[in-house]
């Protein structure tokens, strides 16, 4: 698929100081990287070794010693880039109240106190922290105020969030609750903000949050890895893929002298981009619905002559819901999965979020194209778009075939609209940013 614009680039930035003998330290040797939209960025590596200056250049905080950072293409030097940040130490004024805090930012660029107050109001709604409005710093939890640096870094609805370690200073359990409620904001768009810049050196933590992880070597700084998780979220730590790409990280890290080569994804991670089987929702859950009232399974040839089907005409459909996790195929019959089940016995609202979140775990296909919506500031592309990619893989006839599959499941699933008079895709139930 075609790469979206970056948002950021930096282009051989480097960080150094002259001593006054004339001798120069390196801190940063020439890197350069891109911020795309739609994902997840997670800047890895040991303590002190330059995560939060590469940081603080990509963001404006600090100019680079040499080359250049770029916003939307053109020189980032001189322009107000939209951009929020969250700390790690929480940085919150104690004087101010929590409304107050997460105002400041709004006040600083020159908004005035009833837009200030309505987007503080519901940014606070937003992170869970509505009725702790007059509270100050003192009150809270590290995990309240770390909530309110989190709403502090997004009231200004940022194009990308930068964190520097934001959940560091945190005991295990309110870590790991903050990075599972950012997660379902990012993921259900109910935060205005089209990239994330997370720095950490916690490998789980990393591998957990991020679409793409970039590994920082030090002595000086510069990028020793930089490769794409490929794993949809929610993700199970104790899956085989997820403990590989902890392993591949952890030996990057601790022996940064050899050669290491990231893992590939085991079969059925590759299965997941195959094409899609050519079946209508409507079929699958008609599939499904017959398999739970006889029991959960059946014989694939016993029940296409039930169904005066010919064996050709049901597989495409069986594929689908085996895609889908729904039903196992084994030795000739088809079975209820725990999914299949639940979907059989769903309404028909539960049935479209089940669907919904077995399609964007396992079709390629969807994921993508949810993944170039949001990288869109409307959230909008021409389906024209994805027919062109579809065309470089299938013949026409297929890609169109492929095509139409993916827009009645994307549909269906309330992953997207699509506008038959403009032919365009829209991401659905999207925020739309206060004016």
């Amino acid at each position: 698929m075609a790469q979206p614009e970056p948002i950021i680039e930096a282009r051989d930035v480097e960080q150094f100081y002259v001593q006054q003998d004339g001798h120069r330290t390196q801190i940063l040797s020439p890197t350069s990287m891109a911020i795309a939209p739609g994902q997840i960025v997670a800047l890895l590596g040991a303590s002190g070794c330059g995560k939060s200056t590469l940081l603080r250049i990509l963001s404006g905080l600090a100019r680079p010693a040499a080359g250049e950072v770029l916003w939307h293409g053109k020189p980032a030097r001189g322009q107000q880039l939209n951009v929020g940040i969250v700390f790690q130490s929480f940085a919150l004024f104690p004087w101010l109240s929590v409304i107050e805090n997460v105002e400041a930012p709004l006040k600083a660029r020159g908004i005035g106190a009833f837009d200030r107050r309505k987007r503080a109001l519901r940014i606070l709604d937003t992170v869970g922290l509505d009725g702790f409005e007059k509270a100050y710093p003192k009150e809270l939890s590290g995990g309240m105020r770390q909530r309110v640096g989190f709403a502090r870094g997004l009231v200004v609805e940022p194009e990308v969030l930068f964190m520097d370690e934001p959940f560091s200073a945190l005991d295990v359990l309110t870590a790991e609750t903050l990075r599972g409620e950012l997660l379902e904001l990012w993921s259900s768009r109910k935060i205005p903000t089209n990239a994330i810049f997370i720095v950490t050196h916690n490998i789980d933590e990393a591998v957990e949050l991020a679409d793409r992880v970039i590994v920082l070597a030090h002595r000086p700084a510069h990028i020793h890895d930089d490769f794409l998780v490929g794993m949809p979220h929610p993700r199970d730590h104790k899956s085989p893929r997820f403990l590989e790409l902890v392993d591949h990280v952890y030996k990057v890290l601790t022996l940064p002298d050899e050669t290491h080569v990231l893992p590939a994804a085991h079969a059925a991670e590759q299965e997941k981009h195959a094409p899609l089987p050519h079946a209508r929702p409507g079929g699958i859950a008609g599939l499904v619905e017959i398999l739970g009232d006889r029991g959960g399974s059946d014989d694939l040839y016993h029940l296409a002559e039930e169904l005066a089907m010919d064996l050709d005409d049901l597989l495409p459909i069986v594929e689908a819901a085996t895609l889908l996790g729904f039903v196992e195929v084994v030795e000739g019959d088809a079975r209820l999965s725990a999914s299949g089940r639940a979907y059989a016995e769903a309404s028909i609202d539960q049935r479209k979020q089940i669907f919904r979140e077995a399609a964007l775990e396992r079709v390629a296909l969807l994921r993508h194209i949810q993944s170039a919506l949001r990288s869109k500031n409307d959230h909008a592309l021409p389906a024209e778009f994805f027919r062109d990619i579809l065309d470089e893989r299938f013949s026409d006839e297929e890609a169109h075939r492929q095509f139409q599959t993916a827009l009645d499941w994307g549909r269906y699933a309330e992953i997207f609209e699509y506008d038959s008079g403009s032919d365009r895709l829209t991401l659905q139930d999207t925020l739309t940013p206060a004016p």
